[in-house]
């Protein structure tokens, strides 16, 4: 089945461009001219607490499961049910990204290294756009019942938690400032009102992600009564 390929390769791109994001963030901090710019260990888990690199690495791994699937069952009729919860939440995961990247953050510097451009343009643009017609467009969908949106926020959730408790725990590589915040909309050292006003856009994102969950959801549940119909 050519599309099992389609996401093979898509989830190939996907790993590329973290590498060579990583590589990049590592050679600058291995250049550093200071202890806290130059700990290696600090600069790679804060590079692997950006939302976007993991849900680009759940992507990325999602994909690669669904084409070889898809390689091994070509008579199934539709997906199991745990592929199409995984499926659901990554898709999900990634048009959230690509949403708030490209109307909070986009231009924004982030403390992760000087970007790789080309890498920045497939972490939040190309692979939510290939997730998000992967789901008009992949066969074999599975209706999920409503309720799996819930399984959907697990994981935001407890990123926000693991994130805000994390901060104020690490010294910034960039700048040696005693926390440090992916996003700088999380930091309530730079966003007015301090931690009410991140409050107020951590909420506005959870409504966003159980928005997009349930389109996800109702899109599976469409194409799955069509082709029941058919």
């Amino acid at each position: 089945m050519v599309y099992a390929y389609v996401r093979l390769a898509a989830a190939a791109l996907g790993v590329a461009a973290i590498v060579a994001q990583l590589i990049r963030t590592v050679s600058r901090a291995l250049e550093a001219t200071t202890d806290y710019a130059g700990h290696v260990p600090t600069v790679v888990a804060n590079f692997l607490s950006f939302f976007t690199i993991q849900s680009n690495v759940a992507a990325a791994v999602t994909l690669a499961i669904g084409g070889i699937w898809m390689l091994r069952h070509r008579s199934s009729p539709e997906e199991p049910r745990w592929f199409a919860i995984l499926l659901a939440c990554v898709t999900t995961y990634m048009v959230i990204t690509g949403i708030v990247y490209n109307t909070l953050l986009r231009g924004v510097a982030l403390d992760q290294g000087v970007t790789v451009l080309w890498s920045n343009e497939v972490l939040h643009v190309v692979i939510p756009l290939f997730l998000l017609v992967d789901l008009f467009i992949a066969p074999k969908r599975r209706a999920l019942p409503w309720r799996a949106v819930w399984i959907i926020v697990i994981y935001p959730i407890v990123w926000v938690v693991y994130t805000l408790v994390r901060a104020n725990l690490i010294i910034a590589p960039a700048n040696g400032n005693p926390w440090w915040y992916p996003y700088p909309f999380l930091d309530p050292h730079l966003v007015p009102g301090g931690f009410l006003g991140v409050a107020g856009y951590v909420v506005g994102i959870a409504v966003a992600i159980i928005g997009v969950g349930l389109l996800v959801i109702w899109v599976g549940r469409f194409r799955a009564a069509r082709r029941s119909d058919a």
